[in-house]
């Protein structure tokens, strides 16, 4: 039995991610309030909704907003998606990482409480820190890297997002549905803070230099954005998903190296590609993880779907959307 909302709050909603989200619940005939400080994010990812007075955008940070409790009250779900994302941006500012990451969830949460409104809590792959499984499993244990090296503050911070909301669901009843996102790409992705793919692309339309950090032995899956949104909304829509964690991504495996030279072939580009060792592009001691594949069982489980774009078919879609063809 799936359930029906026509009020959402989605918080972050002018990202990446959280544009497209509301793109998609505006089609489908809902009113939806966007709360965002556009510290990542860019109001131009919601310029076509401007007139639609079924949107509302609000431009603040949770924590200050004064008429959160309202706004929240008279919602049927909230999707949290508002965080410090990138890895260029956990490195270099790891104290506001973890605010923003603990102090807003924190805020929605207990708002969440107060008007009882079930909540959907996007985590991270980043949680799975050192694991050497071939597949990430969510009831799989959690191995995190030191907490000098910074890189680790988001997965921290992300993995505490978790940890209260089970709490809040427990202690106060609150409907809470938490989700670990696995490389989501896709058009208005920015990689202004380090997302590989965009950075990749704007890098092989310019003719310039891929950057390859690391040896680009790496392994990553990428997920559309659109079916990461597809995910989102019918784990929201699912009762089953409460209080439970769901991994949502591809098990389309790549190697960066390999993304890259892809890339290179489909922009038509004269570009090389360049590695870069870690301790230049980040800081000394930067670890990264080998492997990122999502178990996606729990998602087929409580959906009936999991995504299927190809890698092929993303990159090309990357390239539409910035070349102004598509």
């Amino acid at each position: 039995m799936s359930r029906a909302f026509n009020r959402i709050v989605i918080t972050g909603g002018a990202g990446f991610i959280g544009s497209h989200l509301t793109d998609r619940l505006l089609e489908q005939g809902a009113q939806v309030s966007v709360i965002d400080d556009l510290s990542t994010g860019s109001q131009a990812n919601l310029e076509a909704h401007k007139a639609n007075n079924r949107f509302e955008f609000i431009h603040s940070k949770l924590s200050t907003f004064a008429a959160l409790e309202k706004v929240c009250r008279d919602a049927d779900y909230i999707f949290h998606l508002a965080a410090a994302v990138g890895v260029e941006l956990v490195v270099n500012s790891p104290i506001k990482t973890i605010r923003t990451n603990l102090n807003e969830t924190e805020v929605i949460l207990e708002m969440a409480k107060t008007t009882q409104t079930p909540i959907l809590i996007a985590s991270t792959s980043e949680v799975y820190g050192k694991s050497n499984q071939a597949e990430f499993k969510e009831s799989d244990d959690l191995l995190i890297g030191q907490p000098i090296l910074g890189r680790w503050s988001y997965a921290c911070s992300k993995l505490m997002d978790e940890f209260l909301a089970i709490a809040y669901g427990k202690e106060h009843g609150v409907e809470t549905t938490i989700v670990r996102l696995f490389n989501t790409v896709g058009p208005r992705q920015t990689g202004r803070y380090g997302m590989v793919l965009p950075r990749f692309v704007d890098a092989a339309l310019a003719g310039k230099p891929l950057s390859v950090y690391g040896d680009g032995e790496q392994k990553r899956c990428f997920c559309y954005v659109q079916d990461t949104v597809d995910a989102l909304i019918q784990l929201a829509m699912t009762p089953r998903s409460n209080g439970r964690i769901t991994n949502v991504g591809s098990q389309e495996e790549c190697r960066i190296m390999d993304l890259a030279k892809q890339i290179v072939e489909l922009t038509r580009s004269t570009s090389s590609i360049q590695l870069i060792p870690y301790e230049k592009a980040y800081q000394p001691g930067f670890e990264d993880m080998r492997r990122r594949r999502p178990s996606l069982e729990n998602l087929a489980v409580l959906t009936g779907k999991t995504p299927t774009t190809s890698l092929k078919a993303i990159i090309e879609s990357v390239i539409l959307s910035k070349t102004g063809d598509g």
